[in-house]
């Protein structure tokens, strides 16, 4: 079953797309309104698919229901990780970029996205996708599932470019998280294009602006 989605196409008959991942607790329409801030008139027709999570009870919040890409235990993230939730959320990001493609869009002009929660589950599920991805954007986030990504990465994904931008003040996903999993993904052999902004757990203009130029190179190649 294909997620539900909000679709935005920048002209007609789009050649690459987006997919981009909210954070917990919002929708698809969260990250909706960057698209005219971020795109560039050179840059060839996009479709950002931007997806909402199935509602689950979230641990961390008292087990309120909520859009979830998996459910979260502690304050740490790390510890007693929702592996089927995540991998429920990693099989649903493989069958959007499947239907992407039966829309004619090449695996190697996707770019998969996500922000916090929604990040986490863009580097599981993009480091995995057997295909090769146009790149990978990370923002205030983390890398979970890391135990099982050496024996599960995908060889055709081995130096997809990756963009990790990450708060200096981030109360939620510390910088120290993302530092962690930027070093690991590093040690692997990942290009990690790194972004530090003195921010909160939330995006800024410079960020997007850091985006955008390296995005730009993405889809222009």
């Amino acid at each position: 079953m294909i997620l539900p989605t909000v679709d935005t196409e920048t002209a007609p008959h789009p050649t690459h797309s987006v997919i981009w991942l909210h954070g917990l607790g919002a929708d698809g329409n969260d990250f909706a309104p960057l698209v005219p801030e971020l795109v560039s008139p050179a840059w060839p027709a996009l479709r950002f698919v931007f997806p909402h999570a199935p509602v689950r009870p979230v641990t961390i919040n008292g087990g309120l229901p909520m859009r979830a890409w998996y459910d979260i235990a502690g304050v740490d993230l790390v510890s007693r990780q929702d592996e089927s939730g995540m991998r429920d959320s990693i099989a649903n990001v493989d069958a959007l970029i499947a239907r992407e493609n039966e829309r004619g869009v090449p695996t190697g002009h996707i770019l998969l996205a996500g922000f916090s929660q929604g990040g986490a589950i863009a580097l599981s599920a993009g480091l995995r996708h057997a295909d090769r991805l146009g790149g990978i954007i990370a923002l205030s986030t983390y890398l979970p599932l890391q135990d099982s990504l050496a024996g599960e990465r995908s060889v055709a994904n081995a130096d997809t470019p990756i963009f990790w931008g990450h708060g200096t003040g981030d109360p939620i996903v510390p910088l120290t998280r993302g530092v962690a999993s930027r070093d690991l993904l590093q040690s692997l052999g990942y290009q990690v294009a790194w972004h530090t902004y003195p921010m909160p757990h939330s995006v800024c203009a410079e960020e997007v602006a850091d985006l955008r130029q390296w995005m730009g190179v993405r889809l222009n190649t």
